[in-house]
């Protein structure tokens, strides 16, 4: 005869598939906290050591902007020295030009013409003077021209002097100064130096 078997035998695998099922999702859901946590972990001490490098770099940076700005301080510094080298270097060169300057007028200026006032900007002589006529104007004028340390004379002005003894024509003229360089074999070479 056949045997039945009449206990609630499906309830009972229900249960046990139910417990394996919570155990199951419960160690899915540990696993997946674990997982986290670890990932999180990870991560926090993956951006930590970033972070210490970033801090890392940003002081060096300090320091190197420190030591740029050292660096363009000492080459302002070197160009302010080298600036005031080069204007004394120009001024012991054009020392002597102003002794030859003046021994150059007294040899261009003919009789009959006195200097009142004589006056330097850059490389340009403003002339004032009284002359007995205009004609010695015009002489003094051509010397300048054929001098070798004056060039360019330009009469500004020539008017009858009203407060000379001798009378005459007072005058202003402008001219430009002209460097003498000496090359090595010791003859003078003109420079001329345009005014400006």
């Amino acid at each position: 005869m056949p045997r039945i078997n009449l206990l609630p035998w499906r309830e009972q695998e229900r249960i046990v598939r139910r417990r394996e099922f919570i155990i199951a999702g419960g160690a899915a859901v540990l696993a997946g906290i674990i997982f986290m946590g670890g990932g999180k972990l990870l991560y926090g001490s993956w951006i930590d050591a970033q972070t210490e490098k970033n801090n890392m770099l940003k002081k060096e940076i300090v320091k190197l902007d420190a030591q740029i700005a050292d660096i363009q301080d000492l080459e302002n510094r070197k160009q302010r020295l080298v600036a005031r080298m080069e204007i004394i270097e120009k001024l012991q060169r054009s020392r002597p030009e102003i002794v030859h300057l003046f021994d150059e007028i007294v040899k261009v200026m003919p009789e009959g013409v006195y200097l009142t006032q004589l006056k330097q900007t850059n490389r340009k002589l403003e002339i004032h003077g009284i002359a007995q006529s205009s004609t010695r104007v015009s002489t003094f004028m051509r010397n300048i021209d054929a001098s070798t340390w004056m060039a360019n004379p330009v009469l500004q002005v020539i008017e009858t002097a009203q407060n000379s003894p001798t009378g005459g024509s007072s005058f202003t003229l402008f001219t430009d100064m002209v460097g003498v360089d000496l090359d090595n074999s010791g003859e003078t070479a003109v420079k001329k130096v345009a005014a400006k």
